[in-house]
């Protein structure tokens, strides 16, 4: 087997901290966007409807700070490992995997390219579990915020193979996210779909005429579905070693459309069906994810469930309620919530059922098609983390594995 040596990170590599962007000077559709910490999500650069993004009249200004396909980021600020949800700790590390203008915010950093080492195979170090506990462990701060410096990062003492070996082990790891990515797309289009033909028959009507046909009505969402409010178990109950049903307590295990686990409880309180749509009624309101098994949910949570197996139908009305920037306002206390009873009494567009039906016979097979892909992610993600810490390790010899 080659040799593996140790070498301390900072000898191979520099980083380049991010620029301290004024917020005046945030738009909702500027040129480049914003990479901040909150962007930072689980290995990847996520943006959001509310990231941030500016103009820049002179880009040469800031073009150390530009940030390209595959460029390897981390948080330098973040909650500490005290903190349950390694999601938000200090030190998590990203890749880059979008062609979109972006530039590093204040309290993110890159690591700059180097013909010394390669840059996927650092980011797949450091997403190794022990790894990335080790750097967030180094930081210093409150508990509340934790903080690390690129010095932090570059004094990490890393065992390293030889270039070649870097780049064939970091191609194996990357065949597998690439496949993901590329499921990711075609379940974001199927959806996108989805959401066009939704649109298309019960907001525009347009195979109607242009008007609600006769036979619907303007009815209550209480009308085509069943509301289960979330009721958290005993927190003594909750655990993360797969012990009894799976439990969502709140959008933070919110995926891109299905949730992910995390939290498991030996009291289960009130209970979601597979594919109920799931919905946060508090601190935000709204946000919205698909059970992908029966589950118990919290009290942040409520499961939204078709009356007549029209669960297509009622997710893309729920969807569409969501998508009206004033309806779900909420009400109460600074973090806002909603109601079962404001649920319940949410005005939705009833169509005949012939229509309902036909409906359903296209956007579920489509649903369906978007649950297989997940459900394949899934296992690939399975296969890439019980590859990863062999291959950092050493333990498997790269030319022999076929990908």
């Amino acid at each position: 087997m080659e040799e593996w040596k140790e070498y301390r990170l900072g000898d191979y590599c520099d980083f380049q901290n991010g620029y301290a962007f004024k917020s005046s000077e945030f738009k909702t559709n500027g040129e480049y966007k914003i990479v901040k910490i909150k962007e930072l999500k689980d290995g990847l650069v996520k943006f959001f409807d509310d990231s941030a993004s500016v103009d820049v009249q002179d880009i040469k200004e800031f073009e150390k700070y530009k940030i390209y396909r595959n460029d390897v980021l981390f948080a330098l600020t973040g909650d500490p490992v005290s903190k349950p949800n390694p999601l938000s700790w200090v030190g998590r590390v990203s890749i880059y995997r979008s062609d979109e203008n972006a530039l590093l915010n204040q309290r993110t950093c890159k690591i700059k390219k180097s013909e010394r080492i390669d840059n996927k195979f650092l980011y797949y170090y450091f997403r190794q579990w022990e790894n990335f506990y080790a750097l967030a462990s180094k930081a210093t701060g409150s508990a509340s915020q934790a903080n690390i410096s690129t010095n932090t990062i570059a004094d990490t003492i890393i065992k390293l193979p030889p270039l070649p070996t870097q780049q064939k082990i970091a191609a194996i790891l990357s065949s597998l996210d690439d496949k993901i990515e590329l499921n990711n797309k075609i379940n974001t289009n199927l959806e996108q779909q989805d959401q066009a033909l939704f649109k298309n028959w019960f907001v525009d009507f347009e195979p109607f005429g242009g008007k609600m046909p006769e036979g619907w009505k303007v009815g209550k969402l209480s009308d085509v579905a069943e509301i289960t409010m979330g009721q958290s178990p005993d927190g003594k109950s909750y655990n993360e070693d797969g012990t009894g049903t799976v439990f969502y307590q709140g959008r933070a295990e919110f995926g891109t459309r299905f949730p992910t686990r995390r939290l498991f409880t030996t009291e289960p309180k009130r209970i979601a069906k597979k594919f109920d749509t799931l919905m946060s009624v508090r601190a935000p309101v709204g946000d919205l994810n698909i059970a992908n098994e029966d589950c118990c949910i919290g009290r942040g949570l409520t499961a939204i469930h078709s009356k007549d197996n029209h669960q297509s139908f009622v997710h893309y009305t729920v969807l569409a309620l969501r998508l009206k920037l004033d309806v779900f306002n909420g009400e109460g206390t600074v973090f806002g919530c909603i109601n079962r009873d404001a649920l319940d009494n949410m005005e939705v567009i009833i169509p005949s059922k012939t229509d309902m039906n036909k409906f359903e016979e296209i956007v579920s097979t489509l649903d369906t098609e978007i649950f297989n892909r997940s459900e394949e992610n899934d296992r690939l993600k399975n296969i890439r983390d019980t590859l990863l810490p062999k291959l950092m390790n050493g333990e498997l010899e790269v030319n022999k594995i076929e990908y």
